[in-house]
């Protein structure tokens, strides 16, 4: 089927997707490195004032713009939910229930959408580990079957027919493995910071609690 094939065309299209594929991981890779540098240095900034309010109500008084980061957005919503559910009296079906499991439920929702931010383009990474060797193969494969037509059309077996074509086939498993290392490296790597962050953050739901539930928080608000 692959005979009327340029091994050229072949050989090149196969490099041009892998061409593809490293500039996808390295851009992610410079993205999630941003990204998690950023939130790290704002829940650092964020947990230095935060914890150092008299009350709730004290925090819920921070300028907007101070709520930036993953444990910033988490907060917000805990105190947003505070908010309403003083407000309700128990008005609204979605306030029915023990206080502290629906807080903490309203809390871990805001940290899965957080955790889903910080985990995106994980599966890009993996995918592009796990498919350019075989993207690679591929192109090597179907050079390999071009030359090995080309010599028997030729009739010559000698080392300079060989290594020639076989040799430029070779060259799209080397570029395959290539590209796929960095993306390994890359989604181990970042996988380990995301556990590290959601860890983070399952500490900051649990403080959250401690302080919203504390009966001598509530009683300064």
């Amino acid at each position: 089927m692959f005979q009327n094939i340029s091994p050229t065309v072949v050989i090149n299209g196969t490099l041009y997707v892998l061409l593809v594929f490293s500039v996808v991981t390295w851009t992610l890779v410079i993205f999630k490195s941003w990204q998690f540098w950023k939130n790290s240095a704002w829940n650092r900034s964020f947990n230095e004032v935060f914890w150092n309010v008299a009350s709730l109500t004290d925090a819920n008084a921070l300028p907007e713009s101070f709520f930036r980061g993953p444990q910033a957005r988490i907060a917000r919503q805990g105190l947003t939910w505070l908010a309403e559910s003083r407000q309700s009296s128990g008005k609204h079906l979605k306030f029915y229930g023990t206080p502290g499991e629906l807080l903490e439920q309203s809390l871990l929702v805001q940290m899965q959408k957080e955790e889903h931010l910080m985990e995106s383009g994980l599966t890009v990474l993996a995918s592009i580990s796990s498919t350019a060797p075989f993207v690679g193969l591929f192109g090597t494969v179907l050079g390999i079957m071009h030359a090995m037509h080309q010599i028997t059309a030729s009739g010559s077996t000698s080392l300079d027919v060989v290594a020639g074509p076989i040799g430029d086939a070779l060259i799209a498993t080397a570029v395959g493995i290539a590209v796929a290392v960095p993306a390994v490296l890359a989604y181990n790597f970042f996988v380990r910071r995301a556990k590290l962050h959601r860890v983070g953050l399952e500490n900051f739901v649990v403080s959250f609690m401690h302080a919203a539930l504390s009966p001598d928080v509530q009683g300064k608000e």
